[in-house]
């Protein structure tokens, strides 16, 4: 044989192995034996967060997930990164479109199980936070929640801006799930939660309470309320139903905790027939008689908000005397007294029954209840049974019809649950009530009564800043004061 066809039959045999060397590298084993050893201790480590995740979760489908990372990590048969291997714009949109996925599912993440910002945007909760306070939200020190709506955008609660779409797809709806917390909830805790009337919306008032809507006007002399709302898209607009997780984010302070007797008498609260500390900086409303109108720079320099005092003084024709309707804490109104326009005593809103006694938990309950004298009713408590009775049955009703989904029926003045007539009720939840500090200007559970375990979020552990929207920004916009301030100066304290 000669050289050269020696030299070409050496040729051929070099290309037929790195064929065959190609070809095994592309079989399952093959790809396993070719990983590199870091590549195997990254893999592991990501396993073992990612199945101590799943445990947490409380759903055992989720590890089908993890053969996707052993794809990403070790096989590599999905092209995840074929853009790579391209040149130009390809690769530069590519790469751009890559950052933006990777930084959506973290702020995904995060915003699922870590934590969140807030902004608070009504007084409900003044002087302990402010409108225009961005707080950040710890969603771990209950434990987390695992989102019942998982396919959602992660920057918008409910509704996309600028297009005005959903924000999320109701199906797949997950059971709710809390993940192990640092504590359970106190009383005298700030939290956040889902608003619990807020499953139900109409589009054109979507900041409305529809429950409460349908009730005015069932005291209009309408019938049926919510017929009425139906019957007239062209006022209310479609009627949509929202998720838990998907609903408006409130934020109050715990006043009653699972399985205690609450009761309200003149604005004093009884827990198990004790009166309870108020917070320090809690505002009533009381009725200031002038003499003529008080200067706007007054009513900001005391720190009232412009819409507390705008629109009076009123007049009130019986007494002869003009009066302004205002919130204010035990100091302000000190100083307020102080001042030439005041003429006479101020008084609580309740003493001189200048105040809606109706629209109270529960709506169209015979109890002659005021949200200044309420109770005594006892807060439900998870695996507590209630002796159910058509008397308690309106305080109970929601809880056990809506939000834990039973099917509660009235015949012949007998209770059915589920079909089944029964005169006890075990329950599956926690539940809360929650007030405002802002006492007479905040819609709470004396309004929509318990919050449900499900639908809390988390607890304020910082301001991130604050900004007062009634100033420029060289005027004091900015509330230097606050930021990074403890929210909840009252719990941490010790008042509680």
């Amino acid at each position: 044989m000669d050289k050269h066809t020696e030299t070409n039959r050496t040729s051929k045999d070099t290309e037929g192995f790195t064929i065959q060397s190609e070809r095994e590298d592309r079989t399952l084993s093959g790809r396993i034996k070719g990983t590199k050893k870091t590549r195997w201790i990254r893999f592991g480590i990501v396993s073992a967060i990612f199945i101590l995740w799943v445990v947490l979760m409380g759903n055992p489908w989720l590890g089908l997930i993890w053969l996707l990372l052993f794809d990403i990590y070790i096989t590599g048969y999905i092209p995840l990164t074929w853009w790579k291997k391209k040149s130009g714009t390809t690769r530069a949109v590519m790469s751009w479109v890559d950052a933006i996925v990777y930084t959506l599912f973290l702020i995904y993440f995060i915003f699922a199980f870590i934590g969140q910002q807030y902004e608070i945007p009504s007084s409900s909760l003044e002087k302990s936070l402010l409108v225009g306070d961005r707080l950040w939200v710890d969603k771990t020190v209950y434990g987390s929640r695992v989102p019942q709506t998982p396919l959602h955008f992660p920057l918008a609660q409910h509704t996309l801006p600028l297009i005005g779409t959903k924000s999320y797809i109701e199906s797949p709806q997950l059971e709710y799930h809390r993940m192990p917390g640092v504590r359970s909830i106190e009383r005298g805790d700030i939290v956040v939660f889902n608003y619990p009337q807020g499953d139900t919306v109409v589009t054109k008032r979507p900041t409305e309470d529809y429950y409460m809507m349908a009730y005015r006007i069932e005291q209009e002399g309408v019938p049926d309320g919510r017929s009425y709302i139906t019957s007239h898209p062209e006022n209310f607009g479609e009627i949509i139903w929202r998720p838990v997780d998907r609903r408006e984010n409130y934020v109050k302070r715990t006043i009653g905790l699972p399985g205690e007797r609450l009761r309200i008498s003149n604005d004093t609260i009884y827990i198990n027939g004790k009166a309870i500390a108020e917070p320090e900086n809690v505002q009533y409303n009381y009725i200031i008689p002038v003499s003529r109108e008080i200067p706007s720079d007054k009513w900001l320099e005391l720190g009232v908000r412009a819409d507390d005092y705008q629109g009076g003084p009123f007049r009130n024709e019986y007494a002869g005397y003009s009066f302004y309707d205002v919130p204010l804490t035990k100091a302000m109104k000190e100083e307020i007294e102080k001042w030439a326009e005041v003429i006479g005593p101020l008084q609580l809103e309740r003493e001189a029954g200048i105040y809606d006694l109706s629209g109270v938990f529960p709506l169209g309950a015979p109890y002659g209840w005021s949200r200044t004298d309420m109770g005594e009713l006892w807060i439900p408590k998870r695996g507590a049974t209630l002796h159910l009775t058509l008397d308690n049955l309106p305080v109970y009703e929601r809880a056990i019809r809506v939000y834990e989904g039973n099917d509660l029926k009235v015949r012949d003045g007998k209770i059915f649950i589920n079909g089944k007539e029964t005169e006890y009720y075990t329950f599956k939840m926690d539940y809360y009530w929650m007030m405002g500090d802002n006492r007479d200007r905040s819609a709470d559970s004396r309004y929509w009564g318990f919050v449900p375990e499900d639908h809390i979020v988390g607890s304020p552990v910082f301001i991130i800043v604050s900004l007062d929207g009634e100033r420029g920004w060289l005027d004091g916009k900015i509330r230097w004061n606050r930021i990074l301030r403890n929210p909840n100066p009252d719990k941490s304290g010790g008042k509680w």
